[in-house]
């Protein structure tokens, strides 16, 4: 056990060791490439001192010089342009004063190379093509002071850092199109969900204005009922006449109240609903206008009707509404049907057609109709189920609880 422990325990502490280390390997590899460079090209020059093509220069000023021009490449990050550039054109004027100094180095040839990549991956496009034009005027002047040059390498070396340069340019475009397209996507999600939580708050309000309209059509007939009373009762009944009129009295100022609350919700061209709100009893209404449109629907109900409360009953037409309009307007369905079947305690609803079955629940609303059925089928404490049906076509299921 105490093995299996210490075992554990020295496995946990590598993990974090590697994990400490990673970002840091990420982000200096290539600082570490260009050090390992310098370092081999120096040790390239003293190895081959006594070679025929070695450099002319001192022993010790030729590795300083190698080195020093590979690690200007460690400037990249603060000066990405002028690093690669200035790693060039020094080594331009090199060849000047040593014509075997810059080709007789392999590493400092792959330095050269990086250059040209560095050069081709600046994220500035006109930068990009100015470091494309100092690297093929520099290998022209590099190769031409080269006393071993043959006439191949005025074709091969600038071709071979040619496909660096374009190698760094491609690269870096396409990073760029991921980016744009990363960053398309970004937004694309955030107006998705801005447009859905609008969607949501504008389903909300028109919930409220409709339950506003039921709910105060109710109180009304509470109030007028209550007035009527207190007009047939006989003079000498003042408690009950009291009682009525704070009842009364309630009732008005309980709708002058909603009127007030529901008023923010309501746009300035809305009014209140001074007709009735629907309900399934308006089933067959909406059910024509459904086959007017040219969509035929076949209408089942199963169970004994109820009388439903008001603000269910709205919901339960709502539910049958939006599903009908989707089917119309945009499954380009060809029929349709809808079934009411009441239980015990409960109502259920479905509406399928056989369309081409959108998953969005897209409705005249602005896309966003199935976020309003949920909306409506919550308040209520219901149950909903939307989606395309495997035969083809679009379903919706709601049970919405009597109690």
């Amino acid at each position: 056990m105490a093995a299996d422990a210490k075992s554990r325990s020295a496995a946990y502490v590598e993990r974090m060791k590697r994990r400490a280390i990673w970002p840091y390997v990420r982000e200096y590899w290539f600082d570490v490439l260009i050090v390992a460079g310098a370092i081999a090209g120096a040790i390239e020059i003293a190895v081959g001192r006594n070679s025929r093509d070695a450099p002319d220069l001192p022993l010790a000023l030729s590795m300083a010089v190698e080195a020093g021009l590979t690690l200007i490449l460690l400037g990249r990050r603060r000066f990405p342009f002028a690093a690669p550039a200035g790693m060039l054109v020094a080594g331009t004027a090199l060849s000047f004063v040593d014509g075997r100094l810059i080709p007789y180095s392999f590493a400092g040839f792959i330095a050269a190379i990086a250059a040209a990549f560095l050069l081709g991956s600046l994220a500035d496009r006109r930068q990009a093509f100015i470091g494309l034009a100092i690297t093929f005027a520099a290998l022209v002047v590099i190769v031409g002071n080269d006393p071993e040059r043959s006439a191949g390498d005025f074709i091969f070396i600038p071709l071979v850092f040619g496909i660096a340069w374009l190698t760094g340019y491609g690269l870096t475009r396409r990073l760029e199109q991921a980016h744009a397209a990363e960053g398309r996507a970004r937004r694309l999600e955030l107006e998705r969900e801005a447009e859905a939580a609008a969607a949501v708050a504008e389903e909300r309000a028109r919930i409220a204005r409709e339950l506003h309209d039921v709910v105060g059509h109710a109180v009304s007939v509470m109030t007028v009922q209550a007035s009527g009373v207190r007009r047939l009762l006989n003079p000498d009944q003042d408690r009950e006449r009291e009682a009525l009129m704070i009842v009364e009295q309630t009732g008005r100022e309980a709708l002058a109240e909603m009127r007030r609350l529901v008023g923010v919700l309501r746009r300035p061209e809305e009014a209140p609903a001074l007709a009735p709100q629907p309900s399934l009893q308006h089933l067959d209404r909406l059910v024509e206008q459904a086959r007017e449109a040219g969509l035929p629907v076949e209408v089942q109900i199963e169970g004994d009707a109820k009388e439903l409360p008001a603000g269910l009953d709205l919901t339960a037409y709502r539910l049958v509404q939006e599903a009908l309009t989707n089917a119309v307007k945009h499954a380009q369905a060809t029929s349709a049907a809808v079934l009411v079947r009441y239980e015990d305690g409960a109502v259920e609803l479905e509406v399928v057609d056989d369309g081409r079955g959108a998953s969005d629940g897209s409705s005249e609303s602005g896309g966003h109709g199935l976020v309003g059925m949920r909306e409506r089928v919550s308040v209520y404490g219901g149950e909903l189920e939307a989606g395309p049906r495997p035969e083809g076509g679009f379903a919706l299921k709601a049970r919405l609880p009597i109690a």
